[in-house]
């Protein structure tokens, strides 16, 4: 038989199904145990839907070896998140219970069960179903039935495996699991093998989780909580996010100068080819007070070589929008970074006008 190969490589099939998983379900908080040179982590650190990203492995020096992927990049500070985005790796095992793992929605176990001695499969499936309780669970684990493809095999896949289950034995185990604990359970796969194989199903077979009802009661998971921390904290770090007010007022001040650029240009441009004074003054003292309730509020204007833009056309442009989604919160972050006018309504801007200039607003 020729050789079996697989493209792209199997361990990057497995973590498309999961990226796949991510894109579709969208959770807010990830683990991934027995997460070992964090490769995978590194890859969901780019889904801007997660929160919390947590990585559990028995062996601390080889999360070590590539943990500094999962730092922030410069990008990251010039462009920072929406939402936060904490990534925290333990030293522990799958088979202790540590409150660090209560709450997650997703919990991703990419070809570690089979590591496990069989008399701890049972521990496993209490620690993961029922302690830990995610609302969805990804197993993966290698297909015994399709070990016969592969040429040169003579025992299990790696000298590490305790054993290697066939389809029957793990959907026999899944399916116990998902009733002791109040899961439903769909069985997939990655990995296909040559035409006329496929009664040996897939290379991997994977078995996704779901919980039927989430745990809601806050009483029952602080009790879980009580229980002390046994895993080792590894690596922290938490990325830039516009939800911090720093990076928020970086972002804002950035966007609202931009905004404020082009608007001055404009405005220049459209005063060079009027003559002067031929603005209505009476429209300049509404929008000095705040008391016009026309579309006017919105028009920038300039008088005694001060740009004057009111707040509420700077949150008609969509980028600053879903930064400050109302006057209040743009008038917070503008706190202390720029001059607004007496009444909080406008953003001041001093320009460079010739002597003989007055008032000139925007042409439409």
């Amino acid at each position: 038989m020729d050789e079996v190969t697989f493209s792209p490589p199997l361990y990057k099939q497995r973590h498309q199904f999961i990226k796949d998983l991510v894109w579709e379900h969208k959770p807010k908080k990830v683990a991934d145990l027995g997460c070992a040179d964090c490769s995978l982590l590194w890859k969901l650190k780019f889904f801007r839907c997660i929160e919390l990203l947590v990585g559990l492995d028995i062996d601390a020096n080889v999360m070590q070896e590539k943990m500094y992927r999962l730092s922030p990049l410069p990008g990251d500070y010039v462009q920072p998140r929406e939402r936060p985005l904490k990534v925290a790796l333990y030293q522990g095992s799958v088979t202790e219970k540590d409150p660090c793992l209560l709450g997650f929605d997703l919990v991703t176990c990419i070809e570690i069960i089979e590591h496990l001695e069989e008399t701890q499969v049972a521990t496993f499936t209490d620690v993961v179903f029922g302690y830990m309780s995610p609302a969805m669970v990804v197993i993966s684990t290698p297909n015994a039935e399709f070990n016969p493809l592969l040429p040169g095999l003579t025992g299990f896949r790696h000298k590490d495996h305790k054993f290697e289950w066939t389809k029957a034995q793990f959907q026999k185990w899944a399916l116990d699991a998902a009733y002791q604990h109040g899961y439903t359970v769909k069985f997939s796969g990655v990995g296909v093998g040559p035409p006329g194989t496929e009664e040996k199903g897939f290379c991997t077979q994977i078995g996704l989780f779901t919980k039927k009802v989430l745990n809601t009661d806050d009483r029952q998971i602080s009790d879980k909580k009580q229980l002390g921390h046994l895993y080792k904290p590894v690596f922290e770090v938490s990325y830039p996010s516009l939800q911090d007010m720093k990076y928020l007022r970086h972002a804002v001040i950035l966007e609202v100068t931009n905004i404020s650029d082009n608007i001055k240009r404009s405005l220049m441009n459209s005063c060079y080819k009027k003559k002067k004074n031929s603005c209505d003054s009476v429209h300049i003292s509404c929008l000095e007070t705040g008391s016009q309730t026309s579309d006017a509020i919105l028009e920038p204007y300039i008088s005694d070589r001060v740009l004057y833009i009111p707040l509420a056309r700077l949150l008609t442009f969509p980028k600053l929008h879903r930064l400050c989604d109302n006057i209040d919160k743009l008038k917070e972050v503008l706190a202390d970074r720029a001059v607004l006018s007496k009444d909080g309504s406008c953003l001041i801007v001093v320009i460079e006008i010739d002597e003989d200039w007055d008032c000139y607003t925007l042409d439409e």
